[in-house]
């Protein structure tokens, strides 16, 4: 064991008997640490990760980042272009107008509002960007904890001219309608907001149904509300036409579909920014993903039907409520935020945020991977930025935000795979309580 000083702080470098990789741990404060010190070790994260025996099989806790295939067999006839007028076109069509009809018919919306898209970062794309053709120029609100996909594209149309702003959350990480009626009296030329279903690191849930009945209750010139629904549909209960939704968003990969794919829903057609041909009315152009269309709809037949997101979302509140209850016994674990409940409504519970005291969360991930469990540090899509944006809305300190891991489970996740996460989260916090306590 080296042990390396740097004012009242002590970086411990172990030798693992199990490999020649090493692991170093500060025992002091991690938001103290020198920046150069703690970040010049980054790119070298073998050096942060210790090996443990027994690799045989891995458990996924990455859920939220994309889910396990369960992919359909493709129909051979789905290779022709539908826009072609001989009968491979005509069969290619036919089978693109029916994935539509069959998505539509499980989201209870009218076929003739789903446009077919390459995902949800396409389709909250295509909605904001189609605000830079509007008169007079829309104001924008956008919740503070949204998908880097809305975030950055407000932040553009922002560059570009357009008025946005934030609605913040309270600690929970949710939208309240306070916050959003305080905002949207500040911002009255507001005639767009986005705010999505369920967060992607936290698993916030939003009420859907009381915003929206506080932004139709203004009156005034009518406001449209968009929602990325990636992470609520086939999760949690929900209902896009009774919610009075102008837009929303939705991906395959996360209900177990292929990637590359997703959906559009739009109560009336948009002016879209983006010109080609004719394909989903001009909204999407480009040639259609047949094979991938037909994929999201058995998806959403498969895992999005409300008697079995009901099923599903019993078993994973009862596997999450032992997860929760056990995380939060452990010395030095906290969860995020604080008072979330074993079973909490306020949550989803396919995601769990929680965090370590003493221990960045990349160091928990690299552990956790060696000894064959797969968890994150947040969304995937801003996994190479140091920065946590939902975090920060949330009020949370520099080091808390650094400390913090996203858990997620899906469909396939068992009650043997969360005891055996506890276990090895025990295993990896007693290495570090054991070489902080020698170093002392």
């Amino acid at each position: 064991m080296l042990r390396i000083k740097h004012g009242g702080h002590s970086l411990i470098r172990v030798n693992s008997r199990h490999s020649r990789t090493l692991l170093f741990i500060c025992t002091g404060p991690v938001s103290c640490l020198p920046g150069r010190v703690f970040l010049s070790m980054i790119p070298f994260m073998e050096a942060l990760s210790v090996r443990f025996p027994g690799q045989a099989g891995r458990r996924y806790f990455d859920w939220a980042a994309t889910a396990i295939p369960d992919l359909p067999a493709q129909d051979p006839g789905a290779f022709g272009n539908p826009s072609s007028l001989h009968a491979e076109g005509r069969r290619a069509r036919q089978l693109l107008e029916e994935a539509r009809v069959r998505c539509a018919a499980v989201l209870g919306l009218d076929p003739k509002g789903i446009y077919f898209t390459s995902g949800g970062t396409e389709s909250n794309a295509l909605v904001l960007h189609s605000l830079l053709l509007r008169k007079p120029s829309p104001g924008i609100l956008f919740s503070a904890v949204e998908h880097p996909s809305v975030r950055e594209n407000c932040l553009v149309l922002e560059r570009l001219g357009l008025r946005i702003a934030p609605i913040q959350v309270e600690p929970d990480g949710r939208v309240s309608p306070a916050r959003l009626e305080k905002v949207l009296g500040k911002h009255p030329e507001t005639r767009f907001v986005a705010i999505m279903g369920v967060n992607n690191e936290t698993g916030a849930l939003t009420d859907m149904p009381s915003l929206l009945r506080l932004i139709r209750a203004r009156g005034g010139s009518p406001i449209h509300v968009h929602s990325d629904l990636v992470q609520a549909v086939g999760k949690v209960p929900l209902d896009i036409a009774a919610w009075d939704l102008d837009s929303a968003s939705i991906s395959a990969h996360k209900l177990g579909g292929p990637r590359g794919i997703g959906l559009l829903y739009l109560r009336k057609a948009l002016n879209p920014l983006y010109r080609g041909g004719t394909q989903e009315g001009g909204v999407r152009p480009g040639t259609e993903y047949i094979a991938g269309a037909l994929a999201l709809a058995a998806c959403l037949e498969s895992r999005a039907v409300p008697e079995r997101v009901a099923l599903e979302y019993a078993e994973a509140s009862r596997r999450f409520a032992v997860l929760i209850g056990a995380l939060r016994a452990m010395p030095g674990c906290f969860l995020i935020p604080q008072d979330r409940e074993d079973v909490d409504p306020r949550f989803s519970p396919y995601i769990l945020q929680a965090g370590f005291k003493g221990i960045p969360g990349e160091v928990m991930v690299r552990l956790l991977d060696d000894r064959g469990y797969a968890v994150s540090t947040g969304s995937a899509c801003s996994s190479a930025q140091r920065d946590r944006p939902v975090l920060t809305a949330m009020g949370l300190d520099p080091q808390t935000r650094l400390e913090g891991i996203r858990i997620s489970q899906g469909w396939a996740t068992t009650q043997e795979d969360i005891t055996g996460l506890l276990e090895t989260i025990g295993e990896a916090l007693a290495l570090f309580q054991g070489s902080s306590g020698k170093a002392e």
